[in-house]
């Protein structure tokens, strides 16, 4: 990656877009359909960091799809927090596993994915080093 081609860095970080705008599709939905506490199981503070994410996660696509490393740092920081919450929700709320959450696990790849790539990804981007 480190000489990677612009056209595959521009790829990965459409993709990566693309699947953040896809989470805040879905966290649009809910606050559409429910209001500020969408998940009536969730303590507010879980509700509304889910909530923040309907702003978040469009924020952190456009600045990614700009080519800005804030972008992808947001991006990074979204997925991290994101899947903390989507864990603890999981395992300490629901009292479920990972093996009967597909969403968890879709977002547990993202999530590692994404992270492990930026600073690959990062020295393509302007901005500050």
């Amino acid at each position: 990656m480190r000489h990677a081609p612009r056209p595959v860095v521009v790829q990965v970080c459409v993709i990566a877009a693309v699947l953040i705008l896809v989470g805040a599709a879905s966290h649009l939905a809910d606050l559409a359909q429910h209001g500020l506490r969408p998940y009536a199981w969730a303590p507010t503070w879980l509700n509304l960091y889910w909530t923040a994410l309907s702003v978040l996660d469009p924020l952190a696509a456009l600045l990614l799809l700009g080519g800005m490393r804030r972008g992808l740092d947001l991006v990074c920081a979204i997925l991290i927090t994101d899947l903390v919450a989507n864990w603890y929700a999981v395992y300490g709320i629901q009292h479920s596993s990972l093996a009967a959450e597909p969403g968890l696990q879709r977002l547990t790849a993202f999530a590692l994915l994404v992270p492990a790539a930026a600073p690959l990804l990062r020295r393509h981007l302007p901005g500050r080093p």
